[in-house]
């Protein structure tokens, strides 16, 4: 199908976020940099270093526990793990964070066919938060609404319900745009129009 199906067939939008709207790598990579930097500066200690090490450790085992194995490494103080938590939730990072071009589009779609986006958002909400507020979003920020899973007693069901009961669209007019599910969460999306993203055309 074609963005112009997509946008035709339903009446409302759901994206999630990460490596979704945009690589979520971009992120962390850059929070990592400020984190070297920094402990650069606290400890005497080459920061290129740290930066090698983090970003090998990301793309390796991901951003769980990264922290510690850094410290382990440079025998970092644990006093560290203060500054690292505070940064992840309020970096001000070096770069813009870009949507995918092909998301990018099709917001744009959307936008111009006047239907309403959500953003429905796993995760810390400080830290989603702090990506949302440093993506490069050409203006379309002020026309969607962001929901946080976390808020949420029962997840992504209240997720979409909130959705539904303050907005006049029902559950099966919304395409929801998210990552691939693991068997534990396939149950519920497949009651739901979910596309993942990789499937997304906008031509």
């Amino acid at each position: 199908m074609s963005y112009k199906d997509y946008i035709r067939d339903n009446r409302a939008f759901v994206f999630e976020l990460d490596n979704v709207l945009y690589p979520e790598k971009d992120y962390w990579l850059q929070v990592y940099y400020l984190f070297a930097q920094f402990i650069e500066y606290a400890e005497q200690i080459e920061g290129a270093g740290i930066i090698r090490f983090m970003e090998e450790t990301y793309r390796n085992d991901g951003h769980s526990g990264i922290f510690q194995k850094t410290a382990i490494q440079f025998d970092l103080p644990e006093k560290y793990q203060v500054n690292f938590d505070l940064l992840q939730q309020n970096a001000r990072l070096p770069l813009k964070l870009l949507l995918f071009a092909p998301v990018l589009s099709f917001l744009r779609e959307v936008r111009a066919a006047g239907k309403p986006v959500f953003l429905l958002v796993d995760g810390d909400p400080a830290i989603q938060l702090n990506k949302i507020r440093q993506m490069e979003w050409n203006g379309l920020e002020q026309y969607m609404k962001v929901y946080f899973l976390a808020e949420m007693a029962n997840g992504y069901i209240d997720g979409i319900e909130r959705i539904t009961a303050e907005s006049s669209v029902k559950s099966e007019e919304i395409l929801v745009i998210g990552a691939e599910k693991d068997g534990t969460n396939l149950a519920y999306f497949n009651t739901l129009r979910f596309l993942t993203v990789d499937k997304l055309s906008v031509t």
